[in-house]
């Protein structure tokens, strides 16, 4: 399947401290995590504090590969293309949903637990997520309940564990704004 690529506007400062546009291209990483069925990380930016210091012309902090959680103390916009489901989800072992979780640094978040889970990539971070949907439709499964999310449609989701289900046949884009976050004593385990 295509998908179609983002085109990523940095706006900075020149040397007498006029606004200008530092970059204008794709988003500078795009990989497709999970295999053909997965979904393709399109990553627009990330922080490393709050507040985010602003100077004149730096770019974005450097990183390897895909990280799912934005770093300690920051942030990270980031687009989804997720399939459809594919048919062999159900299939997939806690140990194949660690994995797949592992690659974008977050093996720890897979909370998959065999039969009887909602769905093989059920996950939980420390983090407050906007979801916004820009094509196609989403189903939000938690612990308790569903939700189908459409186009122009937006989740907060505050550190619940979660999946997202594509029961449709087309494309779901998604942008996700990541804000790290810290859970409430009642709610770590």
């Amino acid at each position: 399947m295509e998908y179609a690529p983002f085109r990523r506007i940095v706006t900075g400062h020149d040397q007498t401290g006029q606004a200008i546009i530092q970059q204008d291209g794709p988003a500078p990483r795009v990989q497709q995590i999970g295999g053909d069925h997965g979904p393709v990380f399109h990553e627009i930016w990330n922080t490393r504090a709050t507040p985010a210091p602003i100077d004149a012309a730096s770019g974005e902090p450097a990183e390897d590969g895909i990280q799912l959680a934005p770093p300690k103390g920051g942030t990270r916009i980031r687009v989804l293309d997720i399939p459809p489901d594919a048919d062999n989800l159900d299939a997939i072992t806690p140990e194949q949903a660690r994995a797949h979780f592992a690659q974008i640094g977050a093996a720890d978040a897979a909370s998959h637990s065999g039969e009887g889970s909602r769905h093989a990539h059920m996950h939980r971070t420390e983090t407050i997520d906007y979801g916004i949907v820009l094509e196609g439709e989403i189903v939000l499964l938690l612990d308790e309940g569903e939700t189908t999310v459409r186009a122009g449609e937006i989740v907060i989701q505050r550190g619940t564990n979660h999946g997202w289900a594509n029961r449709s046949d087309r494309n779901c884009r998604i942008v996700f704004i990541l804000i790290d976050g810290a859970f409430d004593d009642s709610l770590k385990g």
